[in-house]
C-alpha cells in the first residue's frame, strides 16, 4: 500500500454517516480514532496532523482493522475536511513532560491552538468543537474566542477523566462496580479540581453511610487519599510510561457518542460558565447536558460551603492563568 492510497481508504461497505475529524495523530488522537472505529459511531474518520506521514501511517494501521470492526471510511486529510464534519476533536499539542504541571503547558499549546482552531473554522465547520489538549479549560476558552462559533458548540473534555478515575478508585475501596458509584470531580482539570463528597453515593446511599453499613474505613483521611490518587494519577502514569491516552480516549468517545446520538447525557465537561455560584466568564467543569450540536445546559450542583469555595478558588486559578497569558 502506498502513502497516497493510505490518504483515501474506503471500505466497500461504507455508507454515508457521521464524519469525525481528529486533529492530532499522536497517542491520544490515534487511540481515540481506534476507539471510535471499534464503536461504529462514525461513518468517516479523518486524521489531520502536521506530520502528514504519521497521519497516513495511522490510517493504514486503522484501516486494516476495518474487516474486524465496522464499515468505516478512514483517511488522512486536511482542514478543508472539517467543513462537513459533525465533530472535530482537537488532541494536537505539546506533550506533558514528567514533573510538568498541566498549566505549565499553557503558553506553548496556546500558540498551537492559535493556528489549529481558526484553520478548522475557516473551512466552514458547522459541528461541535471538542477540545482535549491540556490545559484543557484555558484552551477551551481560547478556542471560543478563536473559533467564532456559538459558545454552546465548543466543549472541553474537562474532568470527565478525573471523575472516571475518582469513581474507579472509590469502587475499589467500596467493593462495588464503579458504574454503581455516583460522584463528580468539578472545576479545573488539574491541581485545583474539586471532589464533590456531599452528594457522592452508592445506589442513593451517602458514602459515609454505605461504608458504615459495610464496615469499611470512612475517615476524612481515607477519602482524601482516594481523591489525591485520582487527582495525581496522570503524573504517576506519565512517570511510568511517558503519557496517558487509553482512558482519555474512552472519555472523548463517550462525549462524542452523546453528541452524535443526541442523548442529552449529563457529563462533567468544560464549558463557559455564566453566573454559577458567583463564577462568570471562565471555562471549567460542571455536570453538563450534551446533545447533538451543543451544550444543552449546565447543571448547578448542591454544594456545601467548603465545596463551593473550593470551586470558586479553582475558577480564580484559571482566571489568573488566563490573565497571565493575555498580559
Amino acid at each position: 500500500m502506498t502513502t497516497a492510497e493510505a490518504g483515501a481508504m474506503v471500505h466497500p461497505l461504507a455508507t454515508p454517516c457521521a464524519r469525525v475529524v481528529v486533529v492530532g495523530a499522536g497517542h491520544v488522537g490515534s487511540t481515540f480514532a481506534y476507539a471510535l472505529l471499534l464503536s461504529g459511531l462514525a461513518g468517516e474518520i479523518v486524521l489531520i496532523d502536521a506530520d502528514r506521514k504519521r497521519a497516513e501511517g495511522e490510517v493504514m494501521d486503522l484501516s486494516h482493522a476495518v474487516p474486524f470492526t465496522h464499515a468505516t471510511r478512514i483517511r488522512a486529510g486536511d482542514y478543508s475536511d472539517c467543513a462537513g464534519a459533525d465533530v472535530a476533536v482537537v488532541t494536537a499539542g505539546v506533550a506533558q513532560q514528567p514533573g510538568e504541571g498541566r498549566l505549565e503547558l499553557l503558553k506553548r499549546n496556546a500558540q498551537v491552538m492559535a493556528h489549529i482552531v481558526p484553520a478548522i473554522c475557516h473551512s466552514g465547520f458547522g459541528g461541535v468543537l471538542l477540545m482535549a489538549t491540556n490545559p484543557v479549560d484555558i484552551l477551551t476558552q481560547l478556542a471560543i474566542g478563536l473559533a467564532g462559533l456559538p459558545v454552546q458548540r465548543v466543549i472541553g473534555s474537562g474532568t470527565i477523566l478525573d471523575t472516571a478515575r475518582f469513581r474507579y478508585l472509590l469502587g475499589q475501596h467500596l467493593g462495588v462496580d464503579p458504574h454503581s458509584v455516583h460522584a463528580y470531580i468539578i472545576g479545573e482539570h488539574g491541581d485545583s479540581e474539586v471532589p464533590v463528597w456531599s452528594s457522592a453515593n452508592v445506589a442513593g446511599i451517602p458514602l459515609g453511610d454505605y461504608c458504615a453499613q459495610r464496615g469499611l474505613p470512612h475517615s476524612e483521611s481515607t477519602f482524601t487519599e482516594i481523591f489525591t490518587q485520582a487527582r495525581d494519577a496522570a503524573y504517576e502514569i506519565i512517570e511510568h510510561k511517558g503519557a496517558t491516552y487509553y482512558a482519555v480516549a474512552a472519555g472523548l468517545l463517550r462525549i462524542t457518542e452523546a453528541i452524535l446520538r443526541d442523548q442529552n447525557t449529563v457529563l462533567p465537561v468544560s464549558s463557559l460558565i455564566a453566573n454559577t455560584l458567583g463564577i462568570e466568564g471562565v471555562c471549567l467543569s460542571l455536570p453538563t447536558v450534551i446533545n447533538r450540536g451543543r451544550v444543552q445546559g449546565v447543571l448547578s450542583l448542591e454544594l456545601n460551603e467548603r465545596e463551593a469555595q473550593a470551586l470558586r478558588d479553582s475558577a480564580a486559578v484559571l482566571k489568573a492563568r488566563l490573565n497571565e497569558l493575555q498580559a
